[in-house]
């Protein structure tokens, strides 16, 4: 009996991780509020404080990604899309802040044809030959 086999997009992952150093003595007090309850894990301690800081920033950031012309958010870039554009004889500027990604079945030429640059603050998502193609057009 033959089965079907059905591909699944794959997951676009959300949140990236990332790895800081931190002095003894501030991990110590992290800890310590961890264990007296305030958080419940360090991760839980620099989230909040991230979060705490991006949210007193708040009005600067906007200015910012208004001046940069930033798309926000997720931003997702589909073969039909770039086609489109190239039909039409364009190049996308990709300016996000937060997640930019290129689908997995645009080929890396149609990438190089209609993207002239990508501005990512935040993470990029491609396959590895789309971003090989556009290495000297990522900044």
């Amino acid at each position: 009996m033959p089965a079907k086999v059905h591909q699944l997009a794959p997951k676009i992952p959300e949140s990236e991780k990332i790895t800081i150093n931190l002095g003894y003595v501030d991990l110590g007090q992290i800890d310590l509020l961890v264990r007296e309850g305030f958080y419940s894990n360090r991760t839980d301690f620099i989230r909040t404080a991230i979060r705490n800081q991006l949210d007193r920033q708040n009005e600067a950031v906007k200015q910012s990604v208004a001046r940069h012309q930033l798309d926000l958010g997720l931003r997702h870039y589909t073969r039909a899309d770039l086609e489109k554009v190239k039909a039409a004889g364009e190049m996308l500027h990709i300016q996000v802040l937060g997640l930019a990604v290129i689908a997995s079945d645009v080929p890396p030429e149609l990438a190089r044809e209609t993207i002239a640059h990508i501005n990512v603050l935040g993470a990029l998502s491609a396959p590895a030959p789309v971003k090989d193609a556009l290495a000297d057009r990522i900044g």
